[in-house]
């Protein structure tokens, strides 16, 4: 597994400090799935949006490190040292981004295959973003902190791997495929699932959608 930019989201909405941008980063600063960069589109630099998700940031004492592109934009905060950085801690890169395919472009290039995760409203955007980006795990309105083999229903996770081929030794059909996950949500976060949360797991088997058309389980 690489150690760099574990996870990254593009934000395009958010309306609440509990939002997926912000329980990305806050919720386990330390663990794998943690948000490590934050894009946002560029019409949103100087809106209420864009405010509020980096008060709820700073609020919570998250360092904030400026990519190229914004730190030309703003004067509050110090530049990115990488691109690649993985924070493991209350800190993170934000950087604006022109749209989606920037932003995939962006996090194929800079990521580490991980977890990544669109929030936004437009149903269109989140398809070529899960389309696009060659990572692992990839979720539209859904905390990064969801990408966890427990959650996912696979019991004990033993490890990840952001690899594409896994097998050695003699390998058939099985050993020659890989697996890419991706999850829907409204708006979900980890909290919602605890003991006290008003949300539970399931872990049922899903119908089978063939092709990539719709939401489901995909094969």
């Amino acid at each position: 597994m690489s150690t760099e930019n574990s996870s990254l989201v593009y934000g395009q909405a958010c309306d609440s400090s509990e939002c997926p941008i912000v329980v990305s980063k806050c919720d386990y600063p330390a663990a794998c799935n943690a948000m490590e960069t934050l894009l946002h589109h560029q019409d949103l630099l100087h809106t209420l949006t864009f405010h509020e998700i980096m008060s709820s940031l700073r609020s919570r004492q998250v360092a904030i490190h400026l990519g190229p592109r914004l730190s030309t934009l703003l004067s509050v905060g110090c530049p990115a040292s990488s691109l690649h950085k993985e924070y493991s801690g209350l800190e993170c890169t934000v950087e604006v981004v022109k749209g989606v395919e920037d932003a995939v472009n962006h996090i194929n290039t800079y990521g580490s295959s991980h977890t990544d995760t669109i929030v936004t409203e437009d149903a269109s955007a989140a398809r070529e973003f899960i389309e696009g980006v060659d990572s692992a795990c990839v979720f539209h309105n859904a905390s990064t902190r969801f990408a966890d083999g427990y959650r996912f229903g696979l019991g004990a996770e033993v490890g990840i791997t952001t690899g594409r081929v896994h097998a050695r030794g003699p390998v058939g059909m099985e050993g020659l495929t890989t697996t890419k996950w991706v999850l829907y949500g409204e708006g979900h976060v980890v909290h919602d699932f605890e003991p006290s949360g008003s949300l539970q797991y399931i872990h049922k088997p899903l119908d089978l959608i063939e092709g990539g058309g719709g939401r489901g389980t995909y094969h």
